[in-house]
Formats: C-alpha cells, sequence, structure tokens
C-alpha cells in the first residue's frame, strides 16, 4: 500500500488511561478513518466536512482498491491515503486505518463511511464517552431519536433481528449493530489493529470487544441516505448477507481479519 500524508494542526482533547480522564494530548493522537471504494463523488466532501467538524485531527482515506479517481479526490480535500492494491472489502480497509492510526501514534479513532452517510457534526457526540473514560467502544445508532434516517422496511427488520442476536450474544442491549460510525478508545484500536473480522465487521466486532470485556456503549447520532452511488448490500444481495451473518453469529466464532 501507499500513502500520502497531511500535517494536523494542535487540538485539545482528553482520553482515558486506567478509565480516568487524562490530561489534554496533541492533535496527532486523534485519526479519523474513512474507508471508501469507488466514492470519488463523495469522499472530497466527507473529508472536508470532517476537517470543519474536528480542525486539527489526522483524516486517513483508506481507499480500498478502487477504480475511479477516490485517492487523488480524497488527497486533494487534504487526506491521508492509503491505496491499497486490491479489493479487501470494508473489514480489510477498516484494519488498514487502524493499523495506520496505531502506528502513526494515535490513541483514539473514529470511523467515518466514504459515501456521506455519517454526520461529521456528530463526532464529538460519538468522542465524549471515550474521552470522560466511561466507554472504549461508542457505536452510533440512528435509531435512538435523533435525526430522521429512514431504512426500506426489509432492512429495518433484518436490522431488528440482529440487533436481538447481538444482544443476546453479549448480554448487552443494542439498537444498530450495523452501524459503522464509531468510537474507538486505546484499548479497542490495539485490538482492532491486531485483530478485525474481514466478513461482517459491524456485527462481529462488538462480540469481539465483548468477550474482551471491552465497555461498548451506543449513542444517538444522525445519519444521512447516500449521497451518490448505492450500497453493496442490497437486494438479493441483503437477503444473502443476513442469512450469513446469522449463521456466523449462531454457529461460528467472529471471524478473523488480516493479523
Amino acid at each position: 500500500m501507499t500513502a500520502t500524508s497531511s500535517s494536523p494542526s494542535a487540538l485539545e482533547v482528553t482520553i482515558p488511561a486506567d478509565r480516568r480522564r487524562m490530561e489534554p494530548l496533541d492533535s496527532g493522537q486523534l485519526c479519523v478513518i474513512v474507508p471508501a471504494f469507488n466514492e470519488a463523488a463523495s469522499v472530497a466532501g466527507v473529508v472536508s466536512d470532517i476537517r470543519t467538524a474536528i480542525p486539527a485531527c489526522r483524516v486517513v482515506v483508506v481507499d480500498d482498491g478502487s477504480t475511479d479517481e477516490t485517492a487523488l479526490r480524497a488527497a486533494s480535500a487534504g487526506a491521508a491515503v492509503l491505496s491499497l492494491p486490491v479489493n479487501l472489502g470494508i473489514g480489510g480497509a477498516v484494519q488498514a486505518g487502524y493499523r495506520y492510526a496505531l502506528r502513526s501514534g494515535c490513541l483514539v479513532a473514529v470511523q467515518v463511511d466514504g459515501d456521506g452517510q455519517h454526520d461529521p457534526d456528530e463526532i464529538a457526540r460519538l468522542l465524549e464517552p471515550v474521552l470522560d473514560g466511561s466507554a472504549d467502544l461508542v457505536v452510533g445508532s440512528r435509531w435512538l431519536g435523533r435525526g430522521d434516517y429512514a431504512a426500506p422496511s426489509n432492512r429495518r427488520v433484518g436490522m431488528r433481528i440482529l440487533a436481538r442476536i447481538v444482544s443476546w450474544r453479549t448480554g448487552q442491549h443494542f439498537t444498530d449493530t450495523t452501524s459503522g460510525f464509531r468510537a474507538a478508545g486505546p484499548s479497542v484500536l490495539a485490538l482492532f489493529a491486531h485483530e478485525y473480522p474481514a466478513d461482517f465487521p459491524e456485527v462481529e466486532t462488538l462480540i469481539l470487544a465483548a468477550k474482551r470485556h471491552l465497555r461498548i456503549c451506543e449513542v444517538p447520532v444522525r445519519m444521512h441516505a447516500r449521497a451518490h452511488g448505492r450500497s453493496s448490500i442490497a437486494g438479493l444481495r441483503s437477503l444473502y448477507y443476513m442469512l450469513r451473518v446469522l449463521l456466523v453469529l449462531l454457529l461460528g466464532q467472529p471471524g478473523r481479519g488480516h493479523g
């Protein structure tokens, strides 16, 4: 993979140590990871919005083997870019971002999709439980009464089923297990850089983190419809995805990523 980078300015954030608040840290310790595959139409706007919302954070776009100008437009917008030589899928791309964050000396990471669904103005809401020491992993839920996000009825039913099964497997209540809008503290960042599910990462990482006795919480966030393009999980593929992830949750163990 190849990388280009930009230099963040000073930023004061606090993160937990031994589950307590620490002194303010430099901006280089907060990284926003943007996985992107053929998102040339939206990625520059996403990067720009992130830099406006959190001016001094690192932003890294993981170009997952795109065949369009995703990498060029992300770099032009001021992001660091990791260009993967082949398409690894969302699990491999996100893990590459976590590895970049860890190797860059970051202690906190936020995931933001490159398609414009996640509102960067909500990043502060995700960070708060991590920074005040009350959570290791924070998931942004679109179903907790903030915003007016709507999903097709069949997908909404599927999301509810997954949420109930993950809640059963972890012993903790979840409403939005497929949300990729997340914040990770130091323990989770280190874990995900080393081990990350390849196939159904949003769902499986919750079980992985719970098994490691890491603290997980959800916070209400606004989300938008995709700005451009079409979800890779749609139509019959969404049914296939649902059946496969249910089998993994009920019968198997979370699949490991590229260790």
